[in-house]
């Protein structure tokens, strides 16, 4: 959130999409600037047409604070299940099991940079991913990705940003294809 006002100033941004709950202070500057470049803005949605894709916000209830309140989406492309779970923490993947069937994910964005308060083993048990992508900087001050995090995802195959680089995702033939780009 904190380079969004950067991003609207240097690239064509068409819409600009806000999870639920109060906007912050942040928030309100970037609304400001889109106000004044009318650029059209919605808060808490349910799904998004993508060309011949649909995105499913599956986080749309107000927990009180930032990360929890992240937007957590779920699509599938070519019959392969991608989940990313924002910032949101345990008590949003407690929820989400409750209220969605989401076993057998192909790939997880993991939840908050790896961090202790996010991608419990019961969480991680239920989705059953095949990939797990963590994006976290090099040496970072927070000590992401959490070593019980990684033990929890001892079952899927990691990509962290901070040891692999860029991580591409192609589905060719049905097939997944991953790519690494380390800086």
């Amino acid at each position: 959130m904190g380079e969004a006002i950067n991003l609207v100033n240097n690239f064509k941004v068409e819409k600009v999409i806000f999870n639920c709950g109060e906007f912050n202070e942040l928030e309100l500057d970037l609304i400001k600037m889109l106000n004044k470049k009318k650029i059209p803005y919605y808060s808490c949605i349910k799904e998004l047409n993508v060309s011949d894709n649909k995105l499913y916000f599956l986080n749309n209830k107000d927990y009180g604070n930032e990360n929890d309140n992240s937007s957590v989406i779920y699509t599938e492309l070519n019959n392969r299940k991608f989940l990313f779970m924002g910032d949101a923490g345990v008590e949003v993947e407690e929820d989400l099991i409750k209220k969605y069937n989401m076993q057998d994910i192909d790939v997880l964005k993991v939840g908050h940079h790896g961090s202790r308060t996010s991608s419990s083993k019961e969480f991680i048990d239920e989705i059953n991913s095949e990939y797990s992508i963590i994006s976290v900087g090099k040496n970072n001050r927070y000590g992401h990705p959490n070593d019980n995090v990684l033990d929890n995802l001892v079952d899927s195959q990691i990509y962290r940003t901070d040891q692999d680089g860029s991580i591409m995702f192609k589905i060719k033939n049905s097939k997944l294809q991953i790519k690494t780009c380390v800086p």
